[in-house]
């Protein structure tokens, strides 16, 4: 595999925030609301605005705010009655390995992993393919056009890890956010048939351990729901800081019952 040998490696300073980004004036714009994603019966509502272009630092500020992106667009839950999409992240020097994460990290030490700017190719369009398809059972969703938008516009620093097997096949996929002081993950796809595997776990602790090696703070997973179990897997990852309604990252200290993930972002 490559460099990082442990989802927990002796551990760095993590490097400081010297400034703030300077403040950004933008125009959020509050979309109709649409049949929530993660929670039955729920409508979900988002602000939200298009970004051509964001340095990496400024967007980690707006994530530190509670929003999130899909391809350019930069968006913030506001539904009405519900604030369960709440912001997660783990301090990296923190991060303790459960017991099963560490048999995942084992389990998969015959991949060879490799990162670079984000490409799209006619491999990784079937791949994302077959994921949406017999993963999420989602066929609308499958289109390369959708991917492209979703994930690989991107207006800010990425990152995309690439997860082979010992022939070359290409396993997972995972996009990420890079700025100097975290990595956010933006999504994470692989092929079904590997699932024993638990690649979505262990593309987690491979970009922590990036992090680590990196001597980056912060590792975002994104959106943390408490009642949507397909979100348990980011709970896991011990200890983590929840974002509160009041803009301040509460540490906690979580190690819910293992079980497979099911990891999107």
């Amino acid at each position: 595999m490559s460099d990082e040998q442990s989802p927990a490696s002796a551990s760095s300073a993590a490097k400081p925030r010297d400034t703030l980004p300077a403040p950004v004036v933008v125009q959020l714009t509050t979309l109709p609301p649409v049949p929530c994603p993660y929670l039955p019966d729920r409508a979900e509502t988002i602000r939200a605005v298009m970004a051509s272009g964001i340095d990496p630092e400024t967007y980690r500020a707006f994530m530190d705010a509670g929003f999130r992106r899909s391809g350019r667009m930069i968006y913030q839950p506001v539904c009405a009655g519900c604030r369960q999409c709440v912001q997660l992240r783990v301090p990296v020097n923190e991060f303790v390995p459960s017991r099963s994460q560490r048999r995942c990290w084992a389990r998969n030490q015959d991949l060879a992993v490799s990162w670079s700017a984000p490409a799209l190719t006619d491999e990784k369009s079937a791949l994302y393919s077959r994921y949406v398809r017999d993963w999420h059972g989602r066929p609308e969703d499958a289109e390369e056009s959708t991917l492209r938008t979703f994930l690989y516009d991107s207006p800010t620093q990425t990152l995309e890890f690439e997860y082979r097997d010992a022939s070359h096949r290409l396993l997972g996929v995972g996009i990420c956010d890079l700025s100097d002081t975290s990595l956010s993950s933006v999504y994470f796809y692989f092929d079904p048939s590997e699932h024993q595997r638990g690649l979505g776990t262990f593309g987690a602790l491979y970009e922590l351990a990036w992090c680590r090696a990196r001597e980056i703070g912060h590792y975002y997973l994104g959106y943390w729901v408490r009642d949507c179990r397909a979100m348990d897997y980011k709970a896991s990852f011990s200890p983590h800081e929840l974002l509160s309604e009041t803009g301040e990252w509460l540490p906690r200290l979580m190690r819910d019952a293992d079980g497979p993930s099911r990891r999107s972002n």
